[in-house]
């Protein structure tokens, strides 16, 4: 593409908070941002053509990207894939590139390292340069304004926007959770806490993060699920703000 070009993007994001990062940040690039929240409004959105990329989650609510991709690749459509997950094992990442994603982004990742990967694939920016990653480090309070002012590039406004989003959204996602641990189903509780855990690192919810490391760690403690529901609670009942 001409660097002077406006991209067109596929982002495939079931988690409203993590979308509408992705999708700030992808529209800096400059580009344009179809999002859909699931492969069966990717099949429809992509078959659709027009797009110069694609920016597929891992894991979704009706299947996979790796399974995604296949379905797409089949059908004659070669648009580049990048794939994203919160998933740092290097093992997720090797398996998404030999499904065919160019590259894997592991989220949260900041607004400059998602816009790099793209103008990259797209051959519209600088050399490659592996994007930074917007770890939550350890942190005592509920917000770490730190880390999600770095992954949002120091935008104070869009900070507040994301976690006014995640608190609206998280007393279902805390529900889920717990209702997955208290009935034993293991598949609907790693789904819940990786969906959980990319949107703490975006809006710098370090507590909750922890939290969900630790319940992702311990599945069938009784501690950490309390421990989780404590945070969550703990979120809800301060300031979006962070203050």
């Amino acid at each position: 593409m001409a660097a002077d070009s406006i991209a067109r993007i596929l982002l495939v994001e079931d988690d409203p908070t993590t979308s509408a990062f992705l999708v700030t940040a992808a529209r800096g690039v400059p580009a344009e941002v179809d999002a859909v929240g699931d492969c069966a409004g990717a099949r429809l959105r992509a078959r659709a053509g027009g797009h110069d990329l694609w920016l597929v989650d891992a894991n979704l609510p009706d299947g996979d990207g790796a399974g995604l991709l296949a379905w797409l690749r089949a059908r004659g459509l070669r648009t580049p894939a990048l794939a994203h997950t919160a998933d740092g094992d290097p093992a997720v990442a090797a398996a998404l590139r030999a499904a065919g994603f160019l590259d894997v982004l592991v989220k949260p990742i900041t607004i400059s390292g998602l816009q790099l990967a793209v103008r990259s694939t797209l051959g519209i920016g600088t050399a490659h340069v592996a994007p930074r990653v917007a770890e939550v480090a350890p942190f005592a309070g509920t917000w770490d304004d730190t880390t999600a002012l770095a992954a949002l590039n120091g935008e104070r406004a869009h900070v507040e926007a994301l976690r006014r989003l995640f608190l609206a959204e998280l007393p279902a996602i805390r529900d889920a959770v717990r209702d997955a641990v208290l009935a034993g189903d293991d598949d609907a509780l790693r789904a819940a806490l990786h969906r959980l855990r990319a949107s703490c690192g975006f809006v710098g919810a370090a507590r909750l993060a922890g939290a969900v490391v630790a319940l992702q760690a311990a599945p069938a403690s009784g501690s950490a699920l309390a421990g989780f529901l404590d945070a969550a609670q703990d979120a809800l009942s301060s300031s979006a703000s962070g203050a």
